[in-house]
């Protein structure tokens, strides 16, 4: 008995010992669509697109969920979750956001599923954990709904998917009278029933061998300064043989990054050129020597998806970064119940919530 009475004695001091001090924490719940909503959801955004090495740009379709936590001595936690789209312009392309193309539903779209945690403090936010997962937008019978004959994705290990990006990269290189470049990704594909046919597009990259004069491609190695381009190619299948077409973009090495300038100054943009595969390419030698690419660099080139992938998983975008997330898991406490606190509303049992999912900006998935 003495023992069972110590035992609850024990329980109760450590129950008073793990309670949060002071009262209950609240949080505030904002409109989905509140201008400092959507300033911490285009963060969340930036914060994506910059850790993306593979794959495409993605920017925001839709806030689904906010809550803002205070953060204990400091600032405020946004609690955001948000729907984004695909756009047309890969991971590497430094074309800023707003000028890159949300892929439609037709071309068989590709949708992310993101939860961030973003601080704001003084005024700035800063994200401190962020997952995120994506999908095709629908599945091929809705595709089908939408446009019975187009193509749908296929996945980027296909034999006929290999073979299209091989060969069109062999084609570029053939007709180029500058760098030989190397495949450092199969980004899309799509297999094409009438006439016969593989859509591919690719990302590659600019080695130290001239194409024109490569016998053993397995010496060539990446430039120091990486230059990087991306192509889109179709290859036709003929009687007795096969018809290859490609075009590609190279992201010409830039000048040093110049340091953030003051609203109101020019920026400057990067330069993309359009070239053709029968089209003389500038060698390195041409570019300025002290250069780098504007935005994310390849860390690893994978020349092999991994089996029957079809898009680039936004769930490994952030493989390896590291999270702050504990800093703020002492100051809020997701598993307990909290009181919502709402401008102008006191001792309300069931506040009401401002509207949330908000608004779409390009279509509903």
């Amino acid at each position: 008995m003495k023992s069972l009475i110590l035992l609850l004695c024990l329980a109760q001091l450590w129950g008073c010992h793990s309670a949060p001090p002071g009262p209950e924490m609240n949080y505030r719940q904002l409109n989905c669509d509140d201008p400092e909503t959507e300033q911490a959801a285009l963060v969340a955004v930036d914060y994506l697109n910059s850790h993306l090495l593979q794959g495409y740009k993605h920017t925001l379709n839709q806030i689904d969920k906010v809550k803002v936590w205070p953060r204990q001595p400091f600032g405020e936690v946004f609690e955001v979750e948000i729907d984004t789209l695909e756009t047309t312009c890969h991971a590497l392309d430094p074309t800023p956001l707003a000028n890159c193309t949300v892929r439609q539903l037709e071309e068989h779209a590709v949708e992310g599923d993101c939860d961030f945690q973003i601080l704001k403090q003084d005024g700035q936010f800063s994200v401190l954990s962020a997952k995120c997962d994506s999908s095709p937008a629908d599945s091929a019978e809705d595709v089908r709904k939408v446009c019975p004959d187009c193509p749908l994705l296929a996945p980027l290990n296909d034999s006929r998917v290999v073979h299209a990006a091989e060969a069109a990269l062999a084609a570029f290189n053939a007709q180029s009278n500058g760098s030989y470049f190397q495949l450092v990704e199969i980004s899309r594909a799509q297999l094409v029933p009438l006439p016969a046919s593989t859509r591919v597009e690719f990302a590659v990259a600019a080695t130290d061998c001239v194409a024109k004069e490569v016998t053993d491609p397995a010496k060539c190695n990446l430039l120091a300064e990486k230059q990087y381009g991306f192509c889109k190619a179709t290859l036709t299948e003929k009687l007795g043989g096969e018809e290859v077409a490609v075009t590609c973009t190279v992201f010409q090495t830039q000048p040093v990054v110049p340091q953030p300038q003051p609203t109101g100054t020019n920026a400057t943009v990067p330069t993309l050129v359009a070239v053709d595969p029968a089209a003389p390419v500038s060698p390195p030698a041409s570019l300025p020597t002290a250069s780098l690419v504007v935005g994310p660099m390849v860390v690893a080139a994978h020349l092999r998806p991994p089996l029957h992938r079809a898009h680039y998983d936004l769930r490994h975008a952030f493989s390896g970064v590291a999270s702050v997330e504990s800093t703020s898991g002492e100051t809020f406490h997701l598993g307990k119940r909290p009181k919502v606190a709402q401008p102008g509303v006191a001792g309300t049992a069931d506040p009401v919530v401002p509207p949330c999912p908000g608004r779409i900006r390009y279509f509903k998935v």
